[in-house]
């Protein structure tokens, strides 16, 4: 018979306390894992139904606030180019009138004066249409009815 040896392996009992602690930890676990099934299967359905409705209600209500936001902010680019290019454009005027004023004083006044073609007269000059003379009031007014007609749909949809 052969004899044994002990090792001489003597468990520290922090390392016990240590395996049990984590034994534990391991089973809470596993305990809320079954917990949470039950509540899943009996009244979690439930309480999903009502979270996608109150995400779908704040989703639109999102959404409407930044479209009222990007219509605004489109109408005020809208309303800066519009300011920007006439402000260019007086611009350019004054300087072509200063610049027409001084060549009249520079210049002498023997030189023969120099007739432009009519095709560079006609397109100094653009003819207005009767036809688009009297479609601009009808779209103005349609863009009119057209926005009322939205600020009305948005004050209902608010409301």
């Amino acid at each position: 018979m052969q004899k044994q040896t002990t090792s001489g392996f003597y468990p520290s009992p922090l390392g016990e306390a240590a395996l049990a602690a984590s034994r534990k930890v391991w089973l809470a676990g596993l305990g809320a894992t079954v917990v949470t099934r039950d509540w899943v299967e009996t009244e979690g359905g439930h309480v999903f139904r009502t979270l996608v409705k109150q995400g779908t209600v704040v989703e639109s209500r999102a959404i409407r606030f930044l479209g009222d936001r990007v219509e605004t902010s489109f109408t005020q680019a809208n309303t800066m180019w519009r300011k920007t290019r006439r402000t260019v454009e007086a611009t350019v005027r004054q300087a072509a009138t200063t610049m027409v004023d001084y060549a009249q004083q520079v210049l002498p006044k023997s030189l023969p004066k120099i007739e432009l073609p009519k095709a560079f007269a006609q397109a100094a000059k653009p003819k207005a249409t009767a036809k688009r003379a009297r479609k601009a009031p009808k779209a103005r007014v349609a863009r009119v009815a057209k926005k009322a007609k939205r600020t009305t749909k948005r004050t209902t949809k608010r409301g």
